[in-house]
């Protein structure tokens, strides 16, 4: 692997600090040799979307097959995931992060305890479908190998940990899953979420 910063959210309504998905794990020296030839990420993809770029990136350069495969019925697993994500791990992790370190940090008010509450009952419930409906007994979420399912996933839950709120703390089953993960990508895992560890720090130095 080869590491660099891929602007993931350039142009779009989200704070590419926040939620950028770890794409330095998809860095083979294929997409190394991108980053080399357009060093100021000025190309523009045909999408804004994380999921979607992922995808795009994985299909147009020479990226191993894993990450998104070309096996109709692998793929389709993977798909099954994306469309699950915006609706459910990505609204609901986000909330909990809003909710408990962003809004507060921004306005100076204290948390909302009562709309956390609820926050954390749809996340514990997302939990519930993600441990269910697609990790089951299997290594990643979408079979024996990781794909961008599990970046994308990944991502969003670690948010929380910003407001030093571990969501899988009593979820061994994901516990394990986050380590496989975190295994599989490398140091690309701590260097994408850098910022969520360094806000957790100022948040502990103040209390």
């Amino acid at each position: 692997f080869v590491y660099g910063c891929l602007r993931l959210f350039y142009g779009s309504k989200y704070a590419a600090g926040l939620l950028r998905p770890a794409v330095t794990a998809l860095q083979s020296r294929s997409l190394a040799a991108y980053l080399h030839q357009d060093p100021s990420h000025r190309e523009r993809g045909p999408t804004k979307e994380s999921d979607a770029i992922l995808k795009y990136l994985v299909t147009k350069y020479d990226i191993p097959e894993h990450w998104y495969p070309r096996q109709p019925e692998r793929r389709a697993r993977v798909d099954e995931y994306t469309a699950f994500h915006h609706s459910y791990t990505r609204p609901h992790a986000a909330a909990v992060f809003i909710l408990e370190v962003l809004l507060p940090a921004q306005t100076g008010a204290p948390v909302d305890e009562e709309r956390l509450n609820h926050a954390l009952v749809r996340l514990d419930d997302t939990l519930d479908k993600l441990e269910s409906m697609f990790l089951r007994r299997q290594p990643f979420l979408c079979g024996d190998d990781i794909t961008v399912a599990d970046l994308l996933a990944v991502c969003e839950l670690m948010q929380p940990m910003g407001g030093d709120r571990d969501v899988l703390k009593l979820r061994p089953l994901l516990q394990h899953w986050r380590s496989r993960v975190q295994s599989a990508v490398g140091e690309a895992f701590d260097n994408t979420h850098r910022v969520l560890y360094n806000v957790r720090e100022r948040r502990r130095a103040k209390l």
